[in-house]
């Protein structure tokens, strides 16, 4: 198991919320960000650990994650 530093953990949660909140409030369920969580995890698992890097793998999946569960 991969194990990451406390620092891109914070990066992390905080890109999951940023992102979070390009979300419409009604598409906002824990299913999407449970999956917005999993694209960021594969991003760092990856070596994208800068906040644009996460940021962006994270909200160019918003599309594809919102259509799932609408």
């Amino acid at each position: 198991m991969q194990s990451f530093s406390p620092e891109l953990v914070v990066t992390m949660r905080t890109v999951l919320d940023d992102v979070m909140t390009h979300i419409p409030v009604e598409q906002a369920t824990s299913d999407i960000k449970i999956r917005l969580a999993e694209v960021i995890l594969k991003a760092a698992s990856d070596g994208h650990t800068s906040y644009d890097l996460l940021f962006a793998a994270a909200s160019s999946q918003i599309q594809n994650l919102s259509s799932l569960f609408t």
